[in-house]
């Protein structure tokens, strides 16, 4: 996601810590009332509810479900992350997962693959595609690399690419049209997931302990990556744009510097916390219960 202009940079003073570059690209941040007319209606049907289900947990965004009671005066339910509570959840895309990549990951140093996802959604240009080749060739690291059919608009861009990054795929890097992702997050070689914020990758990503590397391209994914960054600090933005120097300098950041350790380390924290959240008497598996009970109170 891009905003034009000067401002992208600039807080909105309403809603630390977000940048006007975080708010969904459809909301012309030069026109701030259209954003609050959203949240209006959103408010109003909210009051109107018997209460809400909510796909986080409570020690992850405590303050704002604190501040969500107190203005809504409607039940919350923090019942995430789901995923944890199903023994084998489905995937969220109808492609074929490519196993072979686990294999292929049990061969790998503990903590030292950039595992590279953005999505069953976005669409990536050729020159993209090039800059993101090169900047994972120029990293020097180990990379596994989702490239979804359909997701890449020259369909030969493989072959087109230069021999420096076939040369660093043969030797340290695999491609797959899709991956079973929360194994992929939960295997030992995986040492930081480049990925587009969506909710799901983002709390998938918690609950293994995996720092982020944030690339948001639309919707809720700016303002999810601002919260990893700023607020949870278990990942960094990609910054400058989608340049091979950048990309290179980000992924050594994560995986090869002592701040990828402290990333890390605050991303472990967060790991047991939602472990904890959806174990047997944990805040999570209360919520449900608690949803339960409010449901069958309706009879």
């Amino acid at each position: 996601m891009s905003v034009s202009g000067s401002r992208s940079e600039e807080a909105v003073k309403e809603f630390p810590p977000l940048l006007v570059k975080d708010i969904p690209a459809s909301l012309d941040p030069q026109k701030p009332e259209v954003l609050f007319r959203i949240l209006d209606n959103l408010i109003a049907v909210i009051k109107d509810s018997s209460g809400v289900i909510i796909n986080t947990f409570e020690e992850l965004e405590h303050s704002d479900l604190a501040s969500l009671r107190e203005v809504l005066s409607v039940p919350f339910f923090p019942i995430g992350p789901s995923h944890k509570f199903c023994v084998t959840s489905p995937s969220s895309s109808s492609q074929a997962e490519d196993r072979n990549c686990i294999s292929w990951l049990d061969k790998q140093l503990p903590k030292s693959v950039i595992y590279v996802s953005f999505g069953s959604l976005a669409a990536t240009s050729e020159a993209e595609m090039l800059e993101i080749a090169l900047g994972l060739a120029d990293s020097e690291q180990p990379f596994l690399w989702v490239v979804r059919s359909g997701s890449v608009c020259d369909p030969g861009w493989l072959e087109k690419s230069p021999s420096r990054f076939l040369k660093a795929l043969e030797g340290r890097g695999k491609i797959v049209k899709w991956a079973p992702q929360k194994e992929v997050l939960a295997h030992p070689a995986v040492g930081a997931f480049w990925t587009h914020s969506g909710w799901n990758s983002t709390l998938e990503s918690i609950s293994e302990g995996v720092p982020m590397l944030c690339m948001p391209r639309f919707a809720d994914q700016g303002v999810n990556a601002r919260y990893v960054s700023d607020v949870w600090r278990i990942g960094v933005h990609l910054n400058g744009g989608l340049e091979r120097e950048n990309i290179a300098r980000a992924i050594k950041r994560m995986l090869a510097e002592r701040e990828g350790e402290e990333i890390r380390e605050r991303a472990l924290v967060l790991k047991e916390k939602a472990s904890v959240s959806v174990r047997q008497g944990g805040p999570s598996y209360q919520a449900v219960d608690a949803l339960v009970s409010h449901i069958l109170s309706f009879k």
